[in-house]
């Protein structure tokens, strides 16, 4: 999933934190996921713009997991000098 995420900000945002946590219901079972993101400098502050705009429609391809939901949960924005965190929460299932 880091992969997945550093892909769609165009690699020009860095993973400060992330935990997992599990989750379940009757039918799927998967985890609820947190990840900070820092963007350093004006062309990675709009390239986390971008994150932040199709991270809840993106279709992710996860090898045996499917993004059942994902959003942004918090972003702090910094203007000078430029940088932005943002963090985000997804929901991983397992698939299969």
């Amino acid at each position: 999933m880091a992969a997945a995420l550093c892909a769609l900000a165009k690699d020009q945002g860095a993973i400060l934190t992330h935990s997992e946590k599990s989750w379940a219901s009757i039918t799927f079972a998967g985890a609820r996921h947190r990840v900070e993101m820092e963007f350093v400098g004006e062309e990675a502050v709009d390239a986390g713009e971008c994150f932040i705009a199709f991270l809840p429609e993106h279709e992710f391809a996860i090898p045996g997991q499917l993004v059942a939901d994902a959003d942004i949960a918090e972003v702090d924005h910094v203007l000078d000098p430029p940088r932005m965190v943002v963090t985000c929460e997804i929901l991983l299932l397992e698939d299969g």
